[in-house]
């Protein structure tokens, strides 16, 4: 399975990254769910021209975008984003940390059966 993980631009700034590449690499939280090989194909953030990036996802045959926990709980282009990137992939809401989020935001979207 091929995975891209979709982190805050602002986030990005002042982070490491560790805990969503920790819980890749662990297969944990958010990542715990599947039971293939992952491979990391994609690691970007949100800012920029996103469908050069979607784009770019398709043509390297991600399977699966994981928003990272940071943008559930702080990015105000959480849900378009999900929405938009919907259209192609499956979208997992986080990447580490508890599956629910302080707001009751869409967690999981599965590009077949999408829940907005």
């Amino acid at each position: 399975m091929k995975i891209a993980i979709i982190v805050r631009e602002e986030t990005m700034q002042r982070c490491t990254c560790k805990g969503c590449l920790n819980a890749f690499f662990q297969k944990k939280d958010a990542f715990s769910r599947y039971e293939d090989d992952l491979t990391l194909v994609t690691f970007t953030h949100d800012g920029g021209d996103i469908d050069r990036k979607i784009e770019m996802m398709i043509k390297n045959g991600v399977d699966a975008v994981h928003l990272s926990s940071c943008m559930r709980g702080k990015s105000a282009n959480y849900e378009p984003l999900a929405k938009q990137l919907s259209e192609y992939f499956d979208v997992v809401g986080y990447t580490h940390g508890p599956e629910e989020g302080k707001e009751p935001k869409t967690l999981i979207i599965n590009k077949a059966d999408k829940m907005f």
